[in-house]
């Protein structure tokens, strides 16, 4: 693999998957302390998605 694919790899996971990972995490806590961390973990990453594509941009 080169660094680019790894380079385009982390991307992808980054702009499509962390997000809804997040999301599925704080769906899935009863204890609404940790639900609180993911789900403000979740709109960090949705913020930091928007930041990368309007930079790319």
């Amino acid at each position: 693999m080169t660094c680019l694919e790894i380079i385009q790899k982390s991307i992808h996971w980054f702009i499509n998957i962390a997000p809804k990972k997040l999301e599925a995490y704080a769906a899935s806590y009863t204890d609404s302390e940790l639900k609180a961390i993911f789900e403000r973990d979740a709109q960090a990453a949705k913020q930091a998605q928007q930041d990368l594509i309007a930079y790319l941009n």
